[in-house]
């Protein structure tokens, strides 16, 4: 369980090929020692299990249902990366709750500034588009975001300064993918109806 409130951006330092799948190696601010092999780390939204630790680095095992399903599959060295550690029970709950369950990919649509704010629009895959809803909460790339408009299967956010510069939102451009999760309470409401109408 997350807050989709990035701690940090770390960047992937190796990526090795496994029988199935790849392993992937991230350096990051945090401090490793208090990180025990089979931790939960948030990592651009997917949830991913920390393997091993080096130095300023962990790794984890990516399957290749991930990198199918997420933009995992884009991830080379270099790639910066929206980092959150597991939700803990005295930890306050800045965003919203996150699941780290990538619901689909996402496409940016359009980037424009906004004075000091970056207007972000995306294009959701059309499955999702019924759990998205204006002031509603969405998750992008790990980041706790609201809606601010929702247009069929597109819907836009004004990113404030802050969360612009600390976080890997800001290398987006049009035609990135975005991991998208859609809150949670939606996904639940929405199940409810259905069983409802049934």
């Amino acid at each position: 369980m997350f807050t989709g409130i990035v701690k940090d951006v770390g960047r992937i330092i190796d990526v090795e090929r496994l029988d199935v799948g790849r392993r992937l190696t991230i350096e990051t601010a945090f401090d490793t020692s208090g990180i025990e092999i089979g931790a939960s780390i948030s990592c651009n939204g997917a949830c991913l299990t920390v393997v091993g630790k080096c130095g300023p680095s962990f790794s984890a095992d990516v399957s290749g249902e991930t990198d199918a399903m997420t933009t995992s599959g884009e991830w080379k060295i270099g790639t910066p990366i929206n980092l959150e550690r597991a939700l803990r029970a005295a930890d306050e709950l800045g965003g919203h709750l996150v699941l780290g369950h990538v619901d689909g990919v996402g496409r940016v649509v359009a980037l424009d500034r906004e004075g000091d704010n970056h207007r972000v629009e995306v294009e959701a895959p059309y499955e999702l588009k019924r759990y998205i809803a204006s002031k509603g909460s969405v998750t992008l790339d790990g980041v706790s975001l609201t809606v601010n408009a929702v247009d069929d299967a597109v819907f836009g956010m004004n990113i404030i300064p802050h969360t612009w510069e600390n976080t890997a939102l800001a290398g987006l451009v049009v035609g990135s993918g975005v991991n998208i999760e859609v809150d949670v309470i939606a996904r639940y409401v929405a199940r409810l109806l259905e069983q409802e109408q049934t």
